[in-house]
């Protein structure tokens, strides 16, 4: 029997890759083969998407629960920085292959990554735990911040759905995930495939707005996000189709950025906004956390959120 929404004990469900990141920004030039180049800022950072939409969620006033695996050594520190933005670790379990690692090269207008998985290779396995499952369908939303297997996903979303959870995926910059045409489907049937350009360039086979939303009609989306970075975001619902600016920040960093993109639409999503309202709060949580260098530290609290918001886009 499904949880009523009024009784399930989370607003989200966030389950994904987890990551230490050391994040290098600031730099004039990116390094030619062979040169150096010197960062003006370095920071240490609980990341990956699941962390940093997760924070930006429960920043945002979300009770929000965190499914993924680290290694033993970083509890603390994790469980330390986590209680800061009111995430716990009660969905944390322990991996023996470490914690996952990712170092960030981030220009103003882009990024870069170099990654070790560590104990995010178990994900799948910690997907089969019937008492993970159970935590998912607790919550009123469940976002997927990693690739989902097809088969992972075909045994999951049916479950979720059962539960009255809505559902949304960001699979990050997974090229094999993206070109598998197996995976349409698991795009199809969440609420919402959540890609920035590069990705949306995989799935599709091309470059540009136009390409991803024929991929987007020809497969059935119910719903169609893009986010674009500096130029905002495009979104279509139907026959409706449109445009989103993005908010004029003072950018210092992009790392996050596109995973603080997606706490503010699932915000909005929850509060039954509709969708080109969504993607306006989308956008302006993304802007925002470019602010300072780190995907966390910048993400906005509700009244910079409403404060950009209404400045950009109106009230």
């Amino acid at each position: 029997m499904a949880i009523s929404v009024d009784m399930k004990p989370w607003d989200v469900a966030v389950v994904g890759e987890i990551y230490a990141d050391h994040v290098f920004s600031g730099f004039p030039s990116w390094p030619k083969p062979g040169e150096e180049a010197f960062a003006e800022r370095y920071v240490r950072e609980l990341g990956g998407g699941s962390v940093n939409t997760a924070c930006g969620l429960s920043r945002l006033g979300r009770r929000v629960r965190l499914v993924g695996l680290i290694g033993d050594a970083d509890f603390d520190w994790f469980e330390g920085r986590l209680g800061e933005y009111g995430v716990r670790m009660g969905g944390i379990r322990l991996g023996a292959d470490g914690t996952g690692t990712t170092f960030s090269v981030s220009m103003p207008d882009d990024r870069s990554f170099f990654t070790y998985h560590g104990a995010n290779r178990g994900l799948g396995e910690l997907l089969e735990v019937p008492a993970v499952i159970a935590d998912l369908c607790a919550a009123r939303h469940v976002h997927f911040a990693m690739p989902l297997a097809r088969e992972l996903a075909a045994a999951i979303l049916p479950q979720l759905r059962h539960a009255g959870c809505t559902t949304s995926i960001d699979v990050g910059f997974s090229p094999a995930w993206l070109r598998d045409s197996a995976n349409h489907a698991t795009c199809r049937e969440v609420d919402f495939f959540l890609p920035n350009a590069t990705e949306a360039a995989l799935v599709a086979g091309g470059d540009g707005v136009d390409a991803y939303a024929a991929w987007a009609h020809a497969v059935g989306l119910p719903r169609a996000v893009l986010k674009r970075g500096a130029d905002g975001a495009w979104w279509a619902d139907g026959a409706t189709s449109h445009a989103v600016r993005a908010p004029r920040v003072d950018a210092v960093d992009t790392t996050g950025a596109g995973d603080a993109f997606n706490a503010g639409l699932i915000d909005a999503w929850l509060d039954g906004e509709p969708p080109g309202r969504c993607v306006q709060q989308a956008c302006v949580c993304g802007a925002l956390c470019t602010t300072a260098a780190g995907a966390l530290q910048a993400l906005p609290h509700p009244p910079q959120l409403r404060t950009l918001r209404d400045r950009t886009y109106g009230s």
